[in-house]
């Protein structure tokens, strides 16, 4: 297909962008290939949550797994990026309850089933947003695969796999300490609960024995808390077996203060006598450890608390109150009654809420439960066979590993309405538990659950669920599972990549990914967590209005190393911006030199010039390189390369070089640097189009090129004939001559319009050979009024001179050198060329290096000492010249 040149002058995303998604959908270049011979490759998208807007987080995330993707599909893989979302329980039903609350409702007054439609037309409104969201990112996703977590065919999964745990004893019902979210009124898992650290106090309170008992001296022990709102659920207070001091109160009876109850001093190890007294009170309905203490002496629970944290008729007078309130009205009552001791300021760390923020409490409760050792045990044992999860960076994987080490049951029901509702139903009146896929056949005779499973319960199987599973035939499930990459924060792998790889390994018996790729978090410049409190959010959509998507994906991509963090600024936007403007005009540039029958092919390699050896084998070189980072996940350094290579390489040398041929009267030579230019640049389009596919589809569609699409089109690949190490070599000698010529004028402010006499000195018949085989070049770069190269020069004393590899050069600009200063410049030279030989010297004379390190970078070096010796000799040589001429 013929080149389209139209091409704006400058850079505009607003040009580019808008309209290429819809057409790479109408073409369906998203889907997978279907090619049955071709190798597989699969990732499915972390499911955002239908909570509200995309943020940088996402932007990074997908950005990652698009690039993936793309590459895959270009390299001859069937690819399959699976979309979706995630109903996000507690998340959305606060956000759904929070607008009913601005129009003065709750969900109660809705009833379940009209709040719950509510919260689909929620659902439906973010997901459009976020779908948009997505297709101006440029997400190459198969949106014909798109899945919800509440869709019927990921319910069933639910429902199978809870029917499953349950039957083998995995999931159990009971009674026990959970942490508890009053706002949202619903259980929370331990990770759901972020601590925090805020003022409060230790409250010293007299605790009287009930019979006269005198102790130390008084008639009461003393006992610390810093909840004293809990107290009217005190049943006992504990001592350490051990603790020789307390030995002859064990079995003692106090009363409770303000309530008048008796009760017991019991023994128990949980008790740490090296703390405070050594003596704490028991309160088994709100405290975990002290629910364990009950357990073991067949102490009373007494809940004090309703759902919303507001004492209940166990709490006496205080009923009614919110617990914050009833604290300070116990506080004052244990003053007025003589009962307080002493108040001692605090700062704790107290658990709240990560969705609602409020403070958690610590409640009894009736909750689902999966039982985790065991499914813990085969998830870390699959990691020692030959399918384990493979950790991108490796250390995630001991993270990984301690918490499913120290994992506890995890609680699975949730007291709300929006979500997977749990398959469990209680008979109306015989009080009979029945569990399974789908309700009982009289169904009228029983009633269902009200609660939903925790989201994270859905989402842990989502890497299979998606795929069809239950149905292990599903041709998806077949082709795609296991997937072969997830990328995602290290902030979510307790939460959600540990839970999906236990459930996959219980349920598939395979790992439910090969990678997992883990990215750090966005911050601001400042380093700071983006936050709303903070105000230093940056909404994606913003910059890319401003900057265009691709130099948006351009910045993430060149963020950071795998597993750190990235600072956003707009100083990197500007750059990220300015790459693309270089890459846009070079490209316009090469486009409006090309002719009609110009191809994207190379000549015959008989007509190549060192030039064109050059840049062919540089782009090998970087296709090796962008290919080999790339599948370590190496982005940012993948994109350094590239960035040398177009910037460096190709715009600021090769084209330059070109325009020789292209503006010169031989037509064979000018036919030949049109092909090599558009090979070029087809192959660097197509490197840079996983990143910026925008951009690279524009100018692609404008060259010569064949086919529909970049999104489809082969990637680049090595091809062994193009290395070229020597002509390499030829080349950088070439570069390192015309940058030495233009530094020494810049030293002396001779502009490059003033013509200049140059000698070369050459050491060796190669470096002589190169720089006359290329003295149009050098005559080109260096604006040259004279220029000699020879074995022989004499050089005059008032000259500039410069020592390169194999050769030393002088520009003899008599009225504008003074001897001092020249002397002072290279003893300055001398100085830096002594530290590189030490440099290289030392890393030579390790051994370690010397023995691990590839060959040819041991080579390099070697070479690179050589090159240092060899001009600290010259210029030592040249110095002692110039100090005989003072």
């Amino acid at each position: 297909m013929t080149k389209d040149v139209a091409m704006s002058t400058k850079y505009d995303p607003k040009q580019v962008e808008p309209g290429r998604y819809q057409e790479w959908l109408d073409q369906g270049l998203f889907k997978p290939s279907g090619d049955k011979k071709a190798k597989p490759y699969s990732i499915v998208i972390p499911p955002p949550n239908v909570t509200g807007k995309l943020h940088l987080g996402h932007a990074w995330d997908t950005t990652l797994q698009d690039m993936i993707i793309r590459q895959k599909r270009m390299q001859g893989f069937d690819t399959l990026w699976l979309p979706g979302m995630d109903h996000a329980g507690i998340a959305t039903q606060s956000k759904v309850e929070a607008r009913l609350a601005e129009q003065g409702v709750s969900r109660y007054d809705l009833g379940r089933e009209k709040f719950i439609d509510t919260v689909w037309k929620w659902k439906d409104e973010y997901a459009d947003i976020i779908h948009k969201q997505w297709a101006k990112l440029g997400l190459s996703l198969d949106y014909d695969r798109e899945r919800f977590t509440l869709d019927e065919g990921l319910s069933q999964a639910v429902r199978k796999v809870f029917v499953k745990l349950y039957q083998k004893g995995l999931i159990y019902r009971g009674e026990y300490i959970i942490n508890w979210d009053p706002k949202a009124r619903t259980a929370l898992s331990d990770i759901e609960v972020i601590h925090k650290d805020v003022k409060g106090a230790f409250y010293h309170v007299k605790y009287p024995f009930a019979d006269g008992t005198t102790f130390n001296g008084k008639n009461y022990i003393e006992i610390a808390t810093t909840r004293p709102e809990t107290m009217m659920g005190d049943v006992a207070v504990a001592v350490h077996p051990s603790d020789e001091r307390y030995k002859d109160i064990v079995g003692k009876t106090l009363i409770l203060p303000l309530q008048g109850r008796h009760i017991p001093i019991i023994a128990d190890e949980y008790v740490d006598p090296q703390f405070g007294t050594g003596m704490v009170k028991i309160t088994p309905a709100h405290d975990p450890n002290d629910f364990g203490v009950g357990n073991r002496h067949d102490l009373k629970r007494i809940n004090t608390m309703n759902e919303d944290a507001s004492m209940n008729a166990n709490a006496g007078k205080y009923e009614g109150m919110d617990r914050f309130e009833a604290r300070k009205a116990i506080v004052k009552d244990l003053e007025d009654q003589d009962y307080m001791l002493r108040i001692e300021p605090i700062v704790h760390s107290v658990g709240h809420s990560e969705r609602t923020g409020v403070q958690v409490e610590a409640r009894l409760s009736t909750q689902w439960f999966v039982k985790m050792e065991p499914l813990a045990k085969a998830a870390l044992a699959n990691q020692k066979t030959d399918d384990p999860v493979k950790f991108v960076p490796e250390r995630f994987e001991n993270t990984f590993e301690q918490w499913m080490n120290n994992i506890h049951d995890w609680v699975i029901s949730r007291q709300l309405w929006w979500g997977h509702q749990i398959p469990a139903w209680y008979h109306k009146e015989t009080g009979e538990v029945y569990v399974g896929e789908e309700a009982p056949k009289d169904i009228e005779n029983w009633e269902q659950d009200p609660d939903v499973l925790d989201t994270w319960f859905s989402s842990a199987l989502w890497p299979f669920s998606t795929m069809g599973w239950p149905d292990e035939n599903a041709a998806d499930f077949k082709r795609y599972f296991p997937t072969d990459t997830l990328v995602t924060g290290y902030d979510i792998i307790f939460f959600w990549v540990s839970r999906m790889i236990f459930q996959s390994v219980e349920f598939t018996e395979r790992r439910p990914f090969e990678h997992v790729l883990i990215h750090g978090l966005i911050r601001d410049e400042q380093g700071r967590k983006m936050s709303k409190s903070l105000g230093n959010g940056i909404d994606p959509m913003d910059v890319i209005d401003k900057y265009g998507a691709d130099a948006l994906r351009w910045f993430l991509s060149n963020g950071s190393a795998p597993g750190q963090d990235v600072r956003f600024s707009y100083t990197k936007m500007d750059a990220a911006w300015n790459f693309i403007n270089k890459i846009w005009n070079a490209s316009r540039f090469v486009i409006m030199n090309l002719d009609d029958d110009t191809r994207a092919e190379l000549p015959e390699k008989a007509v190549w010039k060192l030039s064109d050896k050059w840049i062919i084998s540089r782009l090998n070189h970087t296709i090796a390189e962008v290919t080999r980072l790339f599948d370590g996940f190496e982005f940012g350094e993948a994109g350094r390369a590239l960035y040398n290579f177009i910037w460096n390489d190709f715009c600021d040398w090769y084209i330059e070089m070109a325009k020789e041929d292209l503006n010169g009267d031989d037509q064979a030579a000018k036919k030949n640097t049109q092909n090599i230019l558009c090979f070029v640049l087809d192959q660097t389009v197509r490197l840079l189009h996983p990143i910026m596919p925008f951009v690279t589809e524009k100018i692609w569609l404008s060259m010569p090129h064949t086919g529909t699409s970049l999104v489809t089109a082969s990637y680049p690949t090595v091809v062994a004939d193009y290395d070229d190490p020597q002509a390499e070599r030829e080349m950088d000698n070439l570069i390192e001559l015309i940058k030495a010529v233009r530094n020494s004028r810049a030293e002396v402010n001779a502009p490059l319009s003033s013509a200049v006499d140059i000698l070369i000195k050459t050491k060796d018949d190669q470096t002589k050979q190169v720089f006359e085989a290329n003295k149009d070049y050098i005559e080109r770069f260096c604006h040259s009024k004279k220029l000699e190269i020879a074995a022989t020069i004499d050089a005059p004393a008032l000259a500039m001179t410069s020592v390169i590899t194999g050769a030393e050069v002088y520009l003899p600009l008599a009225d504008l050198v003074d001897l001092n200063e020249e002397i002072k410049r290279l003893q300055k030279d001398v100085k830096k060329l002594t530290s590189e030989v030490k440099r290289a010297e030392s890393k030579l004379s390790n051994q370690r290096f010397v023995t691990n390190a590839p060959t040819e970078i041991v080579e390099q070096e070697r070479e690179k000492l050589s090159g240092y010796k060899e001009k600290l000799t010259a210029t030592n040589e040249r110095i002692k010249e110039l100090e005989k001429e003072l």
